[in-house]
């Protein structure tokens, strides 16, 4: 059997009904826009592929910025440029070891949002 294609164009209401009980419910759950606005940033800073790639490199264990050029095969300048990025939308933290910088991510919570991406995204 196959399977009917969902159309990607949504549908258009066609009443004039106001659901008032429904705006306030949703309402009471919306939270501030400064959260919003904050939310909003971090998912800019999953946009960029170079920037997902760096993560998922950083998944198991930390890296200094020439792990992650040789396991890339980019140039320090773009690592360092996308990690500085990283680290402002605090998905990443350095640790310094003498003259190396490892980096890490911040905290669990960056795998369970690739987690649920991918899980998304395949469905």
């Amino acid at each position: 059997m196959k399977q009917k294609k969902k159309s990607i164009i949504p549908e258009a209401c066609s009443c004039t009904i106001i659901h008032q009980d429904r705006i306030d419910r949703a309402s009471k759950q919306m939270p501030k826009t400064e959260v919003l606005f904050n939310l909003a940033e971090l998912f800019k800073s999953f946009g960029d592929t170079t920037r997902i790639r760096i993560l998922y490199s950083l998944f198991k264990e930390e890296m200094c910025v020439c792990d992650l050029c040789a396991f890339l095969g980019m140039t320090q300048s773009s690592i360092s440029h996308q990690l500085r990025i990283l680290k402002l939308s605090r998905l990443v933290r350095s640790r310094k070891a003498g003259k190396v910088v490892y980096y890490s991510l911040e905290d669990v919570h960056i795998k369970d949002i690739f987690k649920l991406g991918l899980i998304h995204i395949n469905e």
